[in-house]
C-alpha cells in the first residue's frame, strides 16, 4: 500500500456504550492487519443516554426505565459479556452501581488528546465502567483515571470544576445525531464512508483498505 496520506478514522463512540468498548479492541485489531497502511484515529463523543442527569442516576434505575426490567437486560448482558471476552476484555456487569452521565469523560477524552492520549484516556475509562465498576460522575475517579495517562491531576480537577469544554462537547455529540447516526460505535474514513457497529477486525481491515486505495488512485 502506498498511501500517502493517513486514513482520517474518526470513532464516534460513547465510553458506557458495550458494543464501542468491543468495537475499539476490534480496532486495534483491524488496524494491526494492515500495518502498511498509515491511519489518524479521532475519537468523538457521542452521549447514548443523553437523557441522564450530570450526577448519574442508579444502574437499577436506568435497566428499569430502558429496558423494563433488571432481569430483562440480563439476557442481552450475557450475550455482549461473551463477545467481550472473546476479545480479552471483561465486561463485569454485577459491579456496575452507577449509570453516569458521560460528559465529563468525553471532556477528559478531550483533554488528553492534547497530550496525544485520546485512545489511552478512552480505554482507562471505559476499564473503570466495564471491569471495575467505578461511578464516572465522581470527579475523584476521573482525576485519577486521568493521572493514570499522564494529564496534571491539579489541572483536571480544576477544569472539571468549571465549564472548559463542556458546550463543545455537547455540541459534537449534538452534530453526530443530527448527522444521523443513531448507533454506535460508528467509524467514519475519511469523511465519506461510515461503517456502522463493532464489526469483526477482517471488515473494518478490507473497509479501511478500500479508502486507503481509493485514496491513493485520486492522487
Amino acid at each position: 500500500m502506498s498511501s500517502h496520506q493517513p486514513v482520517r478514522i474518526d470513532v464516534v463512540s460513547d465510553v458506557v456504550c458495550p458494543w464501542c468498548f468491543i468495537g475499539k479492541r476490534r480496532l486495534e485489531k483491524a488496524l494491526a492487519l494492515n500495518p502498511d497502511i498509515p491511519v489518524e484515529v479521532h475519537w468523538r463523543p457521542y452521549f447514548l443516554n443523553d437523557w441522564i442527569p450530570r450526577e448519574g442516576i442508579s444502574r437499577e434505575q436506568y435497566l428499569t426505565t430502558k429496558f423494563g426490567s433488571v432481569e430483562r437486560y440480563k439476557g442481552i448482558a450475557q450475550r455482549v459479556s461473551a463477545a467481550a471476552a472473546a476479545e480479552g476484555l471483561t465486561y463485569a456487569m454485577d459491579k456496575i452501581s452507577r449509570q453516569p452521565n458521560t460528559l465529563d469523560a468525553h471532556r477528559l477524552i478531550r483533554w488528553a488528546g492534547g497530550i496525544g492520549k485520546a485512545a489511552e484516556m478512552k480505554q482507562r475509562l471505559m476499564d473503570l465502567y466495564f471491569t471495575e465498576g467505578a461511578d464516572l460522575t465522581n470527579h475523584a475517579v476521573l482525576v485519577q483515571a486521568a493521572a493514570d495517562v499522564g494529564l496534571d491531576p491539579e489541572d483536571v480537577r480544576a477544569a472539571l470544576e468549571s465549564d472548559q469544554d463542556v458546550a463543545d462537547v455537547e455540541r459534537e455529540a449534538v452534530s453526530a445525531k443530527e448527522a444521523g447516526i443513531e448507533g454506535v460505535p460508528c467509524f467514519i474514513l475519511d469523511g465519506k464512508f461510515a461503517v456502522s457497529g463493532a464489526q469483526a477486525p477482517e471488515d473494518l481491515a478490507e473497509a479501511i483498505e478500500r479508502v486507503a486505495r481509493a485514496a491513493d488512485a485520486a492522487e
